[in-house]
This record gives structure tokens, C-alpha cells and sequence, in this order.
């Protein structure tokens, strides 16, 4: 069995030593794969680890990196010109199985140009991948490559995909300032902006959590006796937590069928504001107009002040030092009593 073969084909030489396990193109180290099996398994792959949207950065930006090496090395040949090495380059590509390019209306002074792409490989792993829309490495590759002739950025644009039913896929060329570098970035500040705002979510929806949660365990109404609800006011009030309040308050005394109110200032914050003093005289003359009476415990030192300075005249409520003198006032005015 010969291990050693050589094969030109339209002046591009094959070599094979199977002894070495090697397969060269132009002298070039190269590898064989099956298209539609393991290519397909490939590209699947990196779409499944990376997700849609990244793989498709993944192959444009591998596609023109390659170009552009593709592109620079025959810049550097300088007996030959763009429209020769646009030839050379699709001819080598058609050789190894890169489908037929065709270039079209080359224009040096704008460096604009139309690539046909039939049958390309890419296409191929299209169709095996049951894809509606075609790729973009190969779209981007010859962006590279062109980049690298007329030494200027180019980008792309695809009219039309051979996938969608086209004889072939069609797509221009342009200078253009957009860049693989620019489009990775992009990507990554997408990425993150859409974590910050999953993070802003998150943070909102246990906010708002939070502030039911509060809303629950701060100020309860607790029902101590028949007839006699005791509402502690807890911590620090603002006007939204106010309002709750009164309105929390006043729907659940018809409920406990309340004779008394009694409300326990104990837990008040020591920075108490005139807000607060409002608050007080708000539930105790709502609950009044609904046959409710409203006795005040546990007035610190600093909420007398308060009061006294305010214009708020609260002595129409009854007021003790502690809940229970304030318990046993409500039970004998009721004619009870604790025994």
C-alpha cells in the first residue's frame, strides 16, 4: 500500500503521508472533516455552550480574524494585484471544499464589492442544522480577507441567503468603522447590562417583598380583649407608612367589634417629628367617627414635648404610662375588670 501520494489539481498541490499521519495543502499543514456529521456536531457544540447570540459573535469574529491573515499574506505579494488575489484566493477555496465564490463589481477607488457564495460549506451545516437563516462566518471571512488587500477595514452586509431559497448567497462589501473588537464589546456590555437589570429585578421584587413583609409585622392589630384592640406603633413613620397605618387601623376595628382603641407609643422611635403627633390624632378621631374610643400608653418624655409644641391638642384621648393601666381603664369603663 503506497502511504506517500501527491496530486496537483488546477495547479494547487494535495500531499498525503498516511505514515506520519499528515495531510498538507500547498505545502501547508491541513485537516479533513465531514461536513454535514462532524463540522455540524462542531458548530452545534459551540452554539449550545455559548448560546445563539454569542456563538454567532464566535463564528463572525473567527471568520474575519482568519480572513484578514488570509487577506494580509497576499497583500504582501506585491506583483499581484486585488482582482488576482480575489481569483487566487477562491480558486484555493473551491479546491478545498469551500463551495464556489464568485466576486463581483470590484471597485478600487470606493473598495466596494459582491461576493456569490454557492454551495458553500457553511451553507451545508446550515442545511444539516435544519436553519432557516444562513451564517456569518464566511460572510466575515472574506470581510477579512478584503480587509487585508486594500488595507482598510471592510464589513458586510448579506442580501440574500442561499439557504432562503436562493441560487446563491449574495453579499456586498464595504469600508466601514464596525469591527469584530467593537461587536465583542458590544456584546459583553449587553450581557451585562442585562445582568444588571436581572439584578435590579431581583433587588426590586425582594424589596417589594420586604415591604410587605413590614407592612405585616410592623403596627399588628392585636385584639387583647373582647372589645379592646391594641395597636403598637413600632419604629419610625413616614407618610406612606402613616396612611397604611390609618387605613389598616380603621378596616379591622368594625371587625373586633372595638369599643377602645388603645395605641402603645412605646416602640416609637426617640427622633420623633410632628408627623408622628399627626398620626396619632388622625386614628384616634377616625376611629371615633365609628363609635370607637382611643386611649394612648406609654408616652415617652421626648413625644410629650413633641406634642406641647405642636398644635395638636391630644388630651381628648385618655392617656397611661403603661398598656396595662391603659388595659384596665378600657375593662372598667366597659364595667370588667381582670380578676
Amino acid at each position: 500500500m503506497d502511504t506517500n501520494s501527491n496530486i496537483n489539481i488546477g495547479g494547487l498541490d494535495f500531499r498525503w503521508d498516511l505514515k506520519n499521519g499528515q495531510f498538507t495543502f500547498e505545502g501547508q499543514d491541513a485537516v479533513l472533516f465531514w461536513i454535514s456529521s462532524a463540522m455540524k456536531t462542531f458548530f452545534d457544540t459551540i452554539e449550545e455552550v455559548s448560546g445563539e447570540e454569542s456563538s454567532n459573535l464566535v463564528f463572525e469574529a473567527t471568520g474575519f480574524r482568519q480572513g484578514l491573515v488570509v487577506g494580509e499574506y497576499f497583500e504582501k505579494m506585491k506583483d499581484v494585484s486585488v482582482t488576482e488575489a480575489a481569483e487566487l484566493i477562491t480558486n484555493t477555496y473551491a479546491s478545498a471544499g469551500w463551495g464556489r465564490t464568485v466576486i463581483r463589481d470590484l471597485n478600487f477607488e470606493t473598495k466596494t464589492l459582491t461576493a456569490e457564495l454557492k454551495d458553500s460549506w457553511e451553507h451545508k451545516i446550515n442545511v444539516a442544522q435544519g436553519k432557516s437563516k444562513g451564517g456569518n462566518f464566511l460572510p466575515a471571512h472574506y470581510a477579512g480577507i478584503f480587509s487585508g488587500l486594500f488595507g482598510t477595514n471592510m464589513w458586510y452586509k448579506v442580501v440574500q441567503y442561499q439557504l432562503e431559497g436562493h441560487e446563491c448567497s449574495v453579499i456586498q462589501y464595504f469600508p466601514s468603522e464596525v469591527t469584530v473588537s467593537n461587536n465583542i464589546h458590544q456584546l459583553a456590555r449587553k450581557k451585562e447590562s442585562e445582568q444588571i437589570l436581572q439584578l435590579e429585578a431581583l433587588v426590586e421584587g425582594k424589596t417589594r417583598e420586604l415591604k410587605e413583609l413590614v407592612k405585616k409585622l410592623s403596627s399588628p392589630i392585636i385584639p387583647v380583649l373582647e372589645g379592646v384592640v391594641v395597636v403598637p406603633l413600632i419604629g419610625e413613620y413616614d407618610e406612606e407608612r402613616s396612611e397604611e397605618l390609618v387605613v389598616k387601623t380603621l378596616n379591622n376595628l368594625p371587625s373586633y367589634k372595638a369599643n377602645y382603641l388603645i395605641l402603645d407609643l412605646t416602640g416609637l422611635d426617640k427622633d420623633i417629628n410632628e408627623l408622628v403627633v399627626h398620626l396619632i390624632e388622625k386614628i384616634g378621631s377616625a376611629a371615633s367617627l365609628i363609635g370607637t374610643k382611643t386611649i394612648l400608653v406609654g408616652i415617652s418624655a421626648e413625644l410629650s414635648i413633641v406634642i406641647s409644641q405642636s398644635e395638636l391638642n391630644l388630651s381628648k384621648f385618655e392617656c397611661f404610662q403603661t398598656l396595662q393601666h391603659g388595659v384596665h381603664y378600657a375593662l372598667g369603663q366597659m364595667g370588667r375588670r381582670l380578676l
